[in-house]
């Protein structure tokens, strides 16, 4: 089938909805399908056999736009409004599949070509509001969740990356499907055992410095206020220990530098700043604890796909965000306090065997729930619900 796809985002940068984006298209294009995506001006090209990227113009004095809601948005998403609406004239298409706020318009698209919708959601973009301390306005807010229950009851079939979002899609019609297809390969490659020894090397670490990691963005949700108020109480009973950072703009980077020297941490902290995603496998493989300190929001984070295949111990908060995915055998859950976290911390450095055990619990999860084996079934299910296969079919048979 010839699908019409609408992404909202920077395509491809090395984030969350766009390694989604891209893991979706690839696993539909492996399914026999070919997408046509219409998508910002920013990002890095990608070659894949049976996708053709349609960008839309710039608009002047823009270079790149952030993470999460913005006024900023507004303008290049009436370019991809535009530019969806010249493609979906241009071509013939079997389907529209949206994305985000592209969903707005998406399903109106689908309607005047008299061709189903998929909405792929990311999020629950009133959430977003709030997890992105973006506005606090009732009147947008209300908007928002007349805008996602309008995407939801005019789609045909609804992609969620969590089950907390399947609760969303039931709660405003049970009638729409949903597939959950956790983003599992959007996360990255599984690290290579030994390749840490490189990472330590280059950040100044011996083989018996313990090597605390975080990845990911430094967006006020993801809890690094609460991870630095833990390693304050961490580096006290072991002060040879380290918490290296892999990500953040350049300007977070300054400001938590920093509250680490106001609050006399500089030294055990290391800024590693944003690196290629080719890169993180084998940070991951150079540590020995693996932390997550989310502390707002309830979809997944991206990296604890990637955490689980790297068979290191995780420490993350109890919340939703974290046990959707992770329980008491594959990670350590800590209450979402400083105390709590920097408890969960020590545990695992105090008993390498426990350690050693957990990762591996986690690593076996990843290889039989979140396979990519797995990924390509659901995806197969979601476009059979897309196409009107009445009886869509999971992996081995099972519908």
């Amino acid at each position: 089938m010839r699908i019409l796809m609408i992404a909202p985002e920077p395509f491809f940068e090395p984030r969350g909805t766009p390694f989604s984006e891209f893991h979706r298209i690839r696993a539909l294009v492996e399914l026999g399908h070919t997408v046509d995506l219409v998508t910002y001006p920013f990002g890095r090209d990608v070659s894949v056999p049976g996708l053709r990227v349609f960008r839309t113009l710039r608009p002047p004095f823009m270079d790149g736009i952030g993470i999460g809601p913005s006024w900023r948005k507004l303008p290049l998403d009436l370019l991809v409004m535009g530019t969806t609406i010249r493609r979906a004239f241009s071509d013939r298409y079997d389907a529209v599949h949206s994305h985000e706020e592209g969903s707005w318009w998406g399903v109106l698209v689908a309607a005047l070509l008299g061709v189903p919708h998929l909405y792929d959601m990311h999020s629950s973009l009133p959430q977003q509001l709030t997890n992105f301390a973006y506005s606090r306005s009732r009147t947008l807010a209300v908007i928002f969740s007349a805008l996602e229950r309008f995407v939801i009851r005019r789609s045909r079939v609804v992609i969620v990356i969590c089950p907390q979002l399947e609760e969303v899609v039931r709660e405003i019609d049970r009638a729409v499907p949903s597939v959950l297809i956790e983003n599992a390969p959007g996360s990255g490659e599984t690290p290579t055992a030994g390749s840490g020894a490189t990472v330590r090397e280059a950040l100044g670490l011996s083989p018996a410095t313990p090597m605390i990691l975080y990845t990911g963005t430094f967006e006020a949700y993801q809890g690094l206020d609460l991870l630095f108020a833990a390693m304050r109480r961490v580096i006290v009973a072991r002060p040879d220990a380290r918490l290296v950072l892999a990500g953040g703009r350049a300007d977070q980077i300054a400001a938590a530098r920093d509250q680490a020297e106001r609050e006399g941490m500089a030294a055990a902290i290391i800024f590693a700043g944003q690196r290629p995603a080719e890169e993180i496998p084998a940070f991951l493989d150079a540590a020995d604890v693996l932390v997550s300190p989310r502390s707002l929001g309830t979809n997944t984070p991206l990296k604890i796909y990637q955490y689980l295949r790297a068979g290191r111990a995780i420490v993350a908060t109890r919340l939703l965000t974290h046990t959707q995915v992770l329980n008491d055998e594959v990670a350590i859950l800590t209450e979402a306090t400083a105390d709590g976290f920097a408890a969960g911390i020590l545990a695992v450095l105090a008993d390498p065997d426990r350690a050693r055990a957990i990762g591996a619990r986690a690593r076996q999860l990843a290889d039989t729930k979140y396979s990519y084996e797995a990924y390509l079934a659901r995806t197969r299910q979601a476009c059979a619900h897309l196409f009107g296969d009445a009886t869509p079919q999971m992996a081995g048979g099972v519908a």
